[in-house]
């Protein structure tokens, strides 16, 4: 197996790499949360073991940026926090296992290994295309023709939406309601708005328009065959 530890105690990854070694698997270690992040969504991997408490990113944080990424890799947290709470509110993140240290190896091996029994996970790619552009839902960055777009949260949410609607008209109250969880009209522009700004950025100087209007109906975001 190819394992991801995410531990930023040395002493304690080098006891977990050396064991999982000697069981035959292929260990990658992270020490803090942001390199672990990013290994995590750059490299398929059979199961993560992941500590909560680490400096620059925890474990929840972690979790819960790659399962919102669709990123369905077996986690097992583990960590000194021992609560029902915490047990609850790190699986309620999206881990599928939990070991509160100090540890048996033996024990860790043996969930490790009933989590890469589970079913094949297919690998989901996060990242959205269009054209020339591209969106990283883990790094949250934008390019396009490999220029980086520099957007503001709700602007990358807006834009995120309309890449999930490639080629379908999307009303102004879709766009109320699941950007803005609006589920009334608040009488403002704020939809225009924003559409305008984003197109600024994602549509000026790169010669072929990506957002479109539809009178009387919405917004389509398609590249023009």
């Amino acid at each position: 197996m190819k394992l991801l530890l995410i531990e930023d105690d040395q002493e304690t990854a080098d006891y977990i790499v050396g064991g999982m070694k000697e069981a035959g698997h292929t260990v990658d270690h992270a020490a803090n949360g942001r390199d672990g992040l990013f290994m995590a969504a750059g490299e398929p991997y059979d199961v993560m073991i992941v500590d909560r408490m680490l400096p620059g990113l925890d474990g929840l944080g972690i979790v819960k940026t790659i399962r919102g990424a669709a990123v369905r890799t077996p986690v097992l947290f583990l960590t000194a926090l021992g609560g029902i709470d915490d047990r609850v509110e790190g699986l309620e993140a999206g881990a599928d296992d939990y070991l509160v240290k100090p540890f048996a190896f033996a024990e860790l091996l043996a969930r490790v290994n009933a989590l890469a029994r589970r079913p094949p996970v297919v690998n989901v790619d996060t990242t959205l295309r269009v054209a020339d552009m591209e969106m990283d839902l883990v790094r949250r960055t934008v390019t396009r023709g490999g220029k980086r777009i520099d957007l503001q949260p709700q602007e990358f949410k807006l834009l995120e939406y309309l890449i999930r609607h490639t080629g379908r008209v999307v009303t102004r109250t879709m766009l109320l309601e699941n950007v803005w969880n609006f589920h009334f009209d608040p009488q403002t522009n704020v939809v225009e708005t924003h559409i305008s700004r984003l197109r600024s950025k994602v549509d000026r100087g790169f010669g072929q328009e990506l957002i479109h209007t539809v009178r009387g109906a919405g917004y389509k975001l398609h590249a023009p065959e």
